[in-house]
């Protein structure tokens, strides 16, 4: 299968430059001794330090970082993962290969567990409750790792505990147009829906759900999606391939926003911090229990809700009576998709029964903890350069996360060497983190940006991403060379997935992180931080695979991953040593690697877009786009401004100061973009160009949501938001402009 190389890039000054903008920096000496830190000051990046540093990063050391961090099940808050956090600290603190410092910072937050005395059930029940049907409970064991009893049944975080039955229905993706659809032949009220996974977000298929009546809700993987179609475990999937097994079942938090949600923009700490509907006081000796109005707590089902594998649902659906589902709800069963009469068909033995659920899901604060890391700069140690990914994970999270967190490891241990053998000092500080709790939300890392919100906003140079590492096996993998290739890893990027440049011709394709599947989120979205998210990923042209199909499942192991994803770790090795590049070019060069030029050509590819999508309408409207265009051009004359500012010879003979003050635009330009007002209903989401949208249109979000609903519902105040954000955006993308001048000037 042919892989190739995808890197998200969210950022202002966000496209990576590799390579540096300007020549070395001077100051004139002449009938003077130079200053004893001037050398310091001066210096650039030194890319024989970068060569040295690539050729020790070792995949072997990768693969032990791995079989260590995956050796039992590490959900958040668990004795597993108390173990990974004892493993980061002794790794950070090692006298020989550790950091100038590294401590765990802990917060108490509330999560979302499955009763291990009381499980939770589904069931085809008869008229008289006779049980036709049970769920399988638990994945299908195939390795010891399975049967390991620290492995988490398989549940949805944040569902409501509740007892609920009802004649099943098939929703597709539990999407509001299909439910919208359904409902026009099936009445919904008192029913249960499955959906599959994909389209809507995990929780938003029960939110969907609710206002039709619909009282529980199945969810589960569909081959076709995952799979290929594949179902077999007898030759087809896993244990005999990298594909989801029958009984597989992606667990997931069932919750929109990000964050502790009892302390939304506060960190969770133990001390009298106020939490939603209650406060709470208490020491680090004991956990409480809590019973909480889930009411009061938005973005989580609303109804019992529970994941399932293929197998049962397959079951389930190809047993359904009523008319047939359109064809773009059909999926790898091979059976007709129905939406269900309500429920099963006459001549099933399931005729006229009702699928029972009963959820035993309770709710706890918990001590979870971020494991930080620090190396501090030599010139500049109020900037930092930031690196980070989760620690916990489902079950034994081999490649979600600790794929990425095993090439964390890796390049800590290289760059931790340098420090304490004298060798390299960066020129800015280095922060790694190791969040916790990051697959009930990004937990971890979004109290961490709570918490030192004032110094991140002023002092974060980037953020650093690198959460899932390696995607798949064999990977079609500049001067990192590709894994099992000579070409680079540039090169190979260039011939997967392009673009052609305004400015640069044919470049690689960068995605943008406008949502928030991993911890680039908090800093992105909420603070403004320039920010990049890494990883190896298949060619989804080869394959109908959505994710890699042991995502959160009991089979995302070391022998998964060390067989199917990436035998000999050559990927997981490329990753560390482009990750650890960007790092160090971020953390020493004089100028910051960062180019701004290409944010100005992704403004003007959005605004092409909305002029072909939005405009003729809002013409008709009396809604004029003319202030975002020369909103956009304004921006466009800054940036050139800047450029010649950091490519003139004469920046060589300025003091110290001026590239200090080049360097703060460019870092700060992406918190120009902020507005807290944009988005009142998406928590967390402040960035008014890379925010989330359901739009679907690669554009300006917070526009084509706007837009999209105005569209849709006709109604002349949905309009004004329209217009609304357009003045936004317009004020927005100027106000970041004249951040690039010295006079406030656009």
């Amino acid at each position: 299968m042919i892989k190739l190389v995808i890197i998200g890039v969210v950022c202002g000054a966000a496209a990576l430059t590799i390579g540096i903008l300007i020549g070395h920096f001077g100051i004139s000496k002449s009938g003077t001794s130079a200053p004893l830190w001037l050398e310091d000051v001066a210096k650039d990046v030194d890319e024989s330090l970068i060569e040295k540093f690539m050729s020790e990063v070792d995949n072997i050391k990768i693969e032990e970082n791995l079989k260590s961090l995956t050796k039992v099940p590490h959900m958040a808050t668990t004795a597993g993962d108390e173990e990974t956090v004892q493993i980061m600290l002794k790794r950070w603190q090692d006298p020989e290969t550790g950091l100038d410092k590294a401590w765990r910072e802990e917060y108490w937050v509330y999560l979302s567990f499955p009763d291990k005395n009381n499980p939770n059930k589904v069931t085809v029940v008869s008229p008289t409750d006779t049980v036709l049907h049970t769920i399988r409970e638990k994945e299908k064991p195939y390795t010891p790792d399975q049967s390991d009893p620290e492995v988490v049944q398989p549940y949805a975080a944040y569902s409501p505990p509740g007892h609920v039955k009802g004649k099943l229905v098939y929703a597709n993706q539990g999407k509001p147009s299909d439910y919208s659809e359904l409902n026009k032949t099936v009445d919904l009220r008192g029913t249960i829906a499955i959906t599959k996974y994909g389209g809507a977000g995990r929780s938003a298929k029960a939110i969907n759900a609710a206002p039709y009546g619909v009282v529980g809700v199945l969810v589960y993987t569909d081959p076709l999606d995952i799979n290929d179609g594949l179902m077999s475990d007898a030759s087809e999937t896993y244990p005999h391939s990298w594909y989801m097994p029958p009984t597989g079942v992606e667990r997931g938090s069932y919750n929109i926003d990000f964050g502790d949600l009892l302390t939304p923009h506060l960190a969770a700490k133990a001390s009298n911090t106020y939490t939603m509907k209650i406060q709470i006081m208490f020491n680090y000796f004991f956990i409480i229990s809590l019973l909480i109005n889930a009411t009061d707590i938005t973005g989580i089902p609303p109804i019992p809700t529970q994941p399932i594998g293929f197998e049962d649902a397959y079951r389930l659906i190809c047993e359904l009576d009523g008319e047939p589902a359109p064809d773009a709800w059909q999926g790898g069963f091979n059976c007709t998709y129905n939406f269900g009469g309500p429920g099963f068909k006459p001549t099933s033995s399931f005729n006229n029964s009702d699928v029972k659920l009963d959820i035993y899901n309770y709710e706890e604060v918990k001590p979870s903890s971020n494991v930080m890391g620090f190396i501090r700069g030599s010139v500049e140690p109020d900037r930092y350069v930031i690196y980070g990914n989760h620690r916990d994970s489902w079950v034994h999270g081999a490649i979600d996360p600790s794929s990425g967190t095993s090439v964390m490891l890796e390049i800590t241990r290289v760059l931790g060497k340098m420090v304490k053998q004298g060798t390299w000092r960066p020129r800015r500080s280095i922060i790694f983190g190791s969040w916790g709790a990051e697959e009930f939300g990004l937990i971890g890392s979004a109290e961490y940006t709570e918490q030192y919100f004032a110094a991140l906003s002023e002092r974060s140079v980037a953020y650093i991403n690198v959460d899932i590492a390696v995607f798949g096996k064999k990977l079609h993998t500049a001067p990192v060379k590709a894994p099992g290739h000579e070409k680079s890893v540039y090169d190979n990027w260039l011939q997967y997935t392009n673009k052609t440049s305004t400015s640069h011709g044919l470049i690689p394709r960068m995605g943008y992180l406008t949502g928030a599947g991993s911890d680039y989120a908090p800093f992105s979205h909420y603070l403004g931080i320039t920010s990049m998210d890494i990883s190896y990923t298949y060619d989804k042209t080869k394959t109908n695979a959505r994710i890699y199909p042991a995502y959160h499942t009991a089979y995302d192991t070391f022998d998964y991953a060390s067989k199917y994803i990436d035998p000999g770790f050559v990927g997981h090795q490329a990753v560390a040593r482009t990750a650890g590049n960007v790092l160090i070019r971020l953390a020493d060069s004089l100028i910051l690697p960062l180019n701004c030029a290409d944010y100005a050509e992704s403004l003007e590819e959005y605004l092409t877009t909305a002029l072909n999508l939005y405009e003729e309408k809002l013409k008709t409207m009396k809604i004029s786009m003319e202030p975002l265009k020369q909103a956009v051009t304004s921006f466009r004359a800054a940036v050139s401004n800047l450029q010649k500012v950091i490519q003139s010879p004469d920046l060589a003979n300025e003091t110290p100061l001026k590239v200090r003050w080049i360097n703060d635009q460019l870092m700060l330009l992406d918190r120009a973009f902020l507005n807290p007002l944009a988005f009142p209903d998406k928590y967390g989401f402040r960035h008014v160009i890379w925010a989330s949208s359901s739009a679907g249109k690669r554009t300006f979000p917070g526009l084509a949501d706007a837009y999209a609903k105005a569209e849709s519902s006709g109604q002349a105040s949905d309009w004004d938001k329209v217009h609304y954000h357009l003045s936004v955006l317009s004020q927005a993308i100027l106000g970041a402009a004249s951040t690039l001048t010295d006079d406030m000037q656009t």
